[in-house]
């Protein structure tokens, strides 16, 4: 869950988001090696009164400075064609659910269950612990089952997000987006759309329950 306080990701709820914060980790490694790397070398030529004629046009000199980014752009590359990989859409999903986004809510329709529909708007209810954060309509989801969300939008462009899930999708008018992705936890999960969109953009929330799949298929009854 967010609060005023946090200064980094919120915890995972998917294996994507997971890899997504250790490849955050490993980048933010790689960056600090470097800037210390350079910010020695700035700090000794700047109190260093000697210089080495050997330095000039060096061919080993000039080979270390090309080589060296090299290897860190493959350090970095490795893991990030790896994630993507991960991301992949599932090729047989458990489950499809259609999301439109509305000037300022959103519907949810149930594509493997026909009859079952509804809108998303933001609670109006001052005694909420989740301020702009709750909805009358929380969307429901089996608790590790492969979901595959459609996503498009009846007026202008939204974005449908959730952080903890590592996810985040456009809803364009006129077109249908995809992504595909698994709860690895049982909770309450929290979003917001994040493409401005209008007056009301900040109030347009998204909340997730995921349930244990029995009591999923209870509540469907």
């Amino acid at each position: 869950m967010p609060t005023w306080g946090s200064l980094y990701f919120q915890n995972s709820s998917s294996a994507v988001m997971e890899q997504l914060i250790f490849f955050h980790d490993h980048t933010m490694m790689i960056m600090i090696m470097i800037m210390l790397m350079v910010g020695y070398i700035l700090m000794s030529s700047c109190f260093n009164m000697s210089y080495n004629l050997g330095l000039f046009e060096g061919q080993e000199m000039e080979s270390i400075w090309t080589v060296l980014p090299a290897v860190f752009l493959l350090l970095i590359a490795f893991p990030s064609i790896r994630l993507l990989y991960l991301m992949e859409e599932y090729e047989y999903p458990e489950m499809t659910i259609k999301v439109l986004g509305h000037q300022w809510y959103w519907s949810y329709e149930y594509s493997d269950i026909g009859f079952l529909s509804f809108d998303s708007y933001m609670s109006v209810d001052k005694m909420s612990l989740i301020r702009l954060m709750n909805v009358d309509n929380s969307l429901f989801i089996p608790f590790n089952s492969d979901i595959r969300m459609i996503v498009s939008s009846m007026d202008v462009i939204h974005s449908w997000t959730v952080p903890s899930l590592g996810v985040k999708v456009d809803a364009i008018p006129g077109r249908l987006n995809q992504l595909s992705f698994v709860f690895n936890r049982i909770g309450v999960f929290v979003g917001q759309c994040s493409e401005i969109c209008g007056a009301n953009h900040s109030f347009m929330p998204i909340m997730i329950s995921v349930i244990p799949r029995l009591k999923f298929l209870q509540e469907l009854l």
